[in-house]
């Protein structure tokens, strides 16, 4: 049982893992004894949290802005310089906006599509021939993270963020058809309330949030840890193209 969720051994990707889910994960795959190597916009933030999950294992900083082409090339050329082969890759950097209908602009529909659905799309499309090489040894894995909120419908005025992540939730099944054939494996979480830049209620107001859970609380760091683990090990190498939600029940609760 304990080869079957282990990633000793594994090189490791995760994007917008300077802080937040992708910490969250980043220190999960680090415990399981993973090489990983987080990327972030922010350099700074980038590097103190690599110094820092340093402390549980190999953990190398890779600041870029994968927003851009230009970003995701760089980033890809960045890991190709210091790896042969890529076994998990996690696309997890995101933005969100919010606005009401009359005034959303296009700026916030841009941003935030191109981030949450675009890149994930090109950084693995430009990755894949680490993940190939990743593959050889053992199923590769990509990991998107999408959102409940690309599910359920919430409340607030987030157009574009919903419907980013409604589509990457539908983009993963498609990769997933097409990747399967190299040995690499793609699924998707869909994560609820966890206390994050992106969802500082959550963060800030976390009993309230807690109150509109079904099961009483927000999500931990090993809540969101546990899921990314089977996903990317030995125990995860039979989902394919499906996201799993990891939100307490907040979907269900929603209708």
């Amino acid at each position: 049982m304990d080869s079957l969720f282990s990633l000793q051994g594994r090189v490791a990707l995760v994007t917008g893992g300077s802080r937040g889910i992708g910490r969250m994960i980043a220190a999960g795959f680090l415990r399981q004894g993973a090489k990983v190597y987080i990327s972030a916009r922010k350099a700074e933030a980038c590097d103190a949290t690599a110094a820092e999950l340093s402390a549980l294992g190999t953990c190398v900083s890779l600041p870029a802005d994968v927003s851009s082409m230009e970003g995701v090339r760089a980033l890809a050329g960045a890991i190709a310089q210091r790896e042969g082969a890529l076994d998990i890759l996690v696309n997890n950097a995101g933005a969100a906006w919010g606005e009401e209908f009359d005034t959303f602009p296009e700026k916030g529909w841009d941003k935030v599509v191109d981030l949450n659905m675009k890149s994930p799309f090109f950084l693995t499309q430009a990755l894949h021939g680490l993940l190939k090489n990743g593959a050889k040894a053992h199923a590769a894995k990509v990991i998107n993270i999408a959102s409940i909120d690309g599910i359920s419908v919430n409340p607030w005025e987030t157009y574009s963020y919903a419907a980013s992540k409604a589509g990457l939730i539908h983009l993963t099944k498609r990769m997933a058809l097409r990747l399967a054939q190299d040995n690499i494996v793609v699924s998707g979480i869909a994560p609820g309330p966890f206390a994050s830049e992106m969802n500082k209620q959550a963060r800030d107001h976390a009993d309230e949030v807690a109150e509109r859970v079904p099961v009483g609380r927000i999500g931990t760091e090993d809540d969101m840890a546990g899921a990314a683990i089977f996903l990317a090990s030995r125990a995860g190498d039979y989902v394919v193209g499906d996201t799993i939600v990891v939100d307490g029940g907040v979907s269900m609760a929603r209708g």
